[in-house]
């Protein structure tokens, strides 16, 4: 049997230690920004908007009931501000596109559960340069309310 002892000296030791450390927490902090955002979904086609609303379970008509280009606040309020949190909450964040032009599209929602007799619930999708950045539905009843793409399922 062969054994062999290395002797580190203490400078050394700590600079290996320093390093895989700040190599660790290169690697989580990749991991974690990558990780979180949502598959990058090209919405550029009308086609392309109503797969991505099936695959989030909605039914809507075929078509957008509006349309309409916006240019996304290079200062926000603080409803911008919480606006942001729930889409952040699916993954998306609209921070990267402050001051840039998108299209928002509306679209009836039939299939809310609770609300299925009404003409209340809307799907909005927001989409620059072709790529969906964030959307919701919503309730536009007074007191309504507002949740992420995805739809619950029961």
């Amino acid at each position: 049997m062969f054994i062999t002892s290395v002797k580190l000296k203490r400078p050394r030791l700590l600079l290996a230690v320093f390093v895989v450390v700040i190599a660790a927490l290169v690697i989580w902090l990749a991991l974690s920004a990558f990780g979180n955002r949502p598959e990058l979904r090209t919405l550029a086609t009308e086609a392309d908007r109503q797969q991505f609303i099936r695959d989030m379970g909605w039914q809507t008509s075929p078509e957008y009931s509006e349309c309409r280009s916006i240019t996304i606040p290079a200062d926000w309020s603080e409803v911008y501000s919480q606006y942001n949190e729930l889409q952040k909450q699916q993954g998306f964040d609209l921070e990267p596109y402050k001051g840039k032009a998108a299209e928002v599209y509306s679209y009836p929602v039939y299939n809310y559960e609770g609300h299925t007799e009404k003409d209340c619930m809307r799907l909005t999708l927001i989409v620059c340069g072709g790529q969906l950045i964030g959307g919701d539905v919503c309730c536009t009843e007074l007191g309504g309310f507002m949740q992420g793409l995805k739809k619950a399922t029961s």
